[in-house]
């Protein structure tokens, strides 16, 4: 097994060196790149797991939860197969990046790079580009309000739509009227926890063997 530790700041990996929660995929770790007060959007480097910049945030476009990705996951070819199953679509593939996560909590968290422990409540099965991209919704555990949400149906309209706005227009310029991506269907909680364990079928075939 490759040694997923970075030599410079003798760290884990956050994708491939934490690992997975003892009762995944009900619950979750999640390492968050991206807060709500954030005008840069970071992400992970793959190879040394050193949080960069990936772009300024475009114009208005904040992310409104926490946001990042599930150690261990991979949106291959289990996560792909379930897009097809789902939509209908064909040759749907999954982006080959950890699954992404929004994480909603009413506390204010204003760093990066950190983990936090998780509850699956729902997902957009979204499709950029022919590649499935699914984004999965959880609430923060130990969140006094958010919580005792269980499932999609628990979140308010405003918020949802929200969430929607954000991942449907956020590589859009103000002249763009194009849809750069889609979200074909909302889901609930048994269907968030599908697409985890698929991906982490994908993560264990490619990194695992």
């Amino acid at each position: 097994m490759e040694d997923f530790m970075n030599k410079q700041t003798n760290t884990a990996h956050p994708w491939h060196g934490v690992d997975l929660h003892s009762n995944t995929p009900n619950e979750c770790v999640a390492y968050i790149e991206i807060v709500p007060t954030d005008t840069i959007k970071y992400e992970v480097d793959k190879k040394t797991g050193i949080l960069k910049i990936d772009r300024p945030q475009r114009f208005s476009n904040i992310c409104p939860a926490l946001y990042g990705f599930i150690p261990k996951t991979l949106c291959d070819i289990e996560v792909g197969q379930l897009c097809m199953e789902k939509t209908g679509l064909n040759d749907i593939i999954g982006d080959q990046d950890p699954l992404d996560v929004c994480i909603l909590t009413e506390k204010r968290i204003d760093r990066n790079g950190i983990l936090v422990n998780a509850t699956p409540i729902g997902g957009f099965r979204m499709i950029d580009n022919n590649q499935a991209d699914d984004k999965i919704i959880c609430v923060l555990k130990g969140d006094d309000v958010y919580e005792s949400w269980n499932d999609i149906n628990d979140i308010p309209t405003g918020l949802l739509n929200r969430l929607k706005h954000y991942f449907l227009t956020y590589k859009n310029l103000p002249d763009d009227s194009s849809q750069k991506v889609q979200i074909s269907s909302i889901y609930g909680a048994a269907e968030a926890k599908e697409v985890i364990q698929r991906s982490i079928n994908d993560y264990k075939k490619v990194y695992e063997q």
